[in-house]
């Protein structure tokens, strides 16, 4: 596996790309010219210290690209498919104000981590999404999502009474579970 024949202006190119401050470009250039000269990918590897792959990654880059593939690409993927349109969006907001209890959750509160499980399991989103992918979604709903309080609770039935009694302000704050609260 070598390159092809190089022409006077590809010699030109590649030879210019020694003189590179970018170890990229170098190291592209140094594939190319070796290979150039009918050396095996395994022989360049051994002699620039890199992988067998990463020459015939180079090889083939110049058969595509020309001279052009002297120059590194960005690393980001050339497509984004969001996970949440708008639809699938309303559907998560709707799935959150339900119980998680309801989806075979043990808890009553949900988290980024259970809505993410629930949405790929109700086939919401093709793959397990992240956390991230799950607040980003509310945040574009314009939903704040903040983790509500664990309100002490007690088994004595007339907890309620004598706290009320106590502290008049409390009587609107009846002893309940954290949830996550939908804005």
């Amino acid at each position: 596996m070598y390159v092809r024949a190089l022409s006077p202006a590809e010699q030109a190119g590649i030879e210019a790309g020694l003189r590179s401050s970018d170890s990229f470009t170098l190291r592209r250039s140094q594939i190319l010219l070796a290979s150039s000269r009918e050396q095996r990918p395994k022989v360049i590897a051994c002699n620039l210290g890199c992988a067998t792959q990463t020459v015939r990654y180079a090889i083939h880059a110049f058969e595509q690209k020309g001279v052009a593939c002297l120059k590194q690409e960005s690393s980001r993927p050339k497509t984004v498919q969001a996970q949440f349109d708008q639809v699938k969006c309303e559907a998560l907001r709707a799935l959150l104000h339900q119980s998680p209890r309801t989806f075979g959750k043990e808890t009553s509160c949900w988290t980024l981590e259970s809505a993410a499980e629930v949405c790929f399991e109700r086939g919401l989103t093709k793959s397990q999404v992240s956390i991230e992918t799950i607040r980003q979604a509310l945040s574009r709903l314009g939903v704040g999502w903040l983790r509500a309080k664990h309100w002490i609770t007690s088994p004595d039935p007339g907890y309620l009474r004598k706290k009320t009694a106590r502290h008049p302000h409390c009587a609107s704050q009846a002893p309940r579970m954290g949830r996550w609260l939908l804005g």
